[in-house]
C-alpha cells in the first residue's frame, strides 16, 4: 500500500501484476466505488508508486491523461472479467487496450530513473496495457482470481504453491474473514 492523503485512497499493490494493481485503483466496484484516482496528481502518485515513473517524481499528468487512464482501467477490467468468466470481451474494451498497448511504452535504462519516455504518463499506461494483453493471452490468466471477501473487488494473481489462495491479501481481507468467522463461532457457542 502507498501513502495517500486519505488512507481509504491508498493504492493496494497486491495484485501481482501492474495491470491488476492498476485495476485496483477503483475499489469496491460492486458497492460504493472508491475512486483512488480522483485527480491527475493521484495518477502521478500511482505511476511513481508502481515503479513506472520515467522522470524525477512526480510524473507530469494532465487531465486528459487522467481521463485516458480511467477509460483504460475500465477496459482492462472488462477484459479480465470476460476472461475470468470464459466469455469474449467487449470489442470496445479490446480496441481501447490494443490502442494503448500500441503506443510507445517505457524504455528501460541504467541509472535513475530506471525508465525513460518522451511522454512518461502515456508510456506508463502503455506499459500497463501491454501487461494486460500478455496476461489475458497467456497461461497465467488461469491463476487470476477475485478476492472472496464480498466487500472487496480486487483481482490478484494466485502465486501460492497449492493455487488455493482465496483473499487478495491475508492482511486485508483474509484477516477480516478469520475475525468474522471467529466471532460467528463464538456467538453460536454462547447461544447453546
Amino acid at each position: 500500500m502507498t501513502d495517500a492523503p486519505d488512507p481509504a485512497l491508498a493504492f493496494p499493490f497486491i495484485g501481482g501484476r501492474p495491470c491488476l494493481d492498476f485495476v485496483a485503483t477503483l475499489g469496491r466496484r460492486h458497492s460504493t466505488p472508491v475512486e483512488r484516482l480522483p485527480d491527475p496528481a493521484a495518477l502521478a502518485r500511482w505511476i511513481d508508486a508502481a515503479g513506472l515513473g520515467a522522470a524525477p517524481p512526480p510524473v507530469r499528468v494532465t487531465a486528459r491523461d487522467l481521463a485516458d487512464a480511467r477509460a483504460l482501467r475500465e477496459a482492462v477490467y472488462g477484459l479480465l472479467r470476460a476472461a475470468l468468466a470464459g466469455r469474449e470481451p467487449e470489442p470496445a474494451d479490446v480496441e481501447r487496450v490494443n490502442a494503448a498497448a500500441a503506443r510507445p511504452d517505457l524504455a528501460p535504462r541504467l541509472g535513475d530513473p530506471p525508465w525513460t519516455a518522451r511522454h512518461p504518463a502515456r508510456a506508463a499506461l502503455s506499459t500497463v496495457a501491454r501487461d494486460a494483453v500478455l496476461l489475458v493471452r497467456g497461461p497465467l490468466m488461469e491463476r487470476v482470481k477475485k478476492c472472496e471477501n464480498p466487500d472487496c473487488s480486487l483481482l490478484f494473481l494466485d502465486d501460492s504453491q497449492a493455487r488455493r489462495r482465496r483473499w487478495c491479501s491475508m492482511e486485508r481481507c483474509g484477516n477480516q474473514a478469520k475475525v468474522a468467522g471467529y466471532r460467528s463461532r463464538s456467538r453460536a457457542a454462547s447461544t447453546r
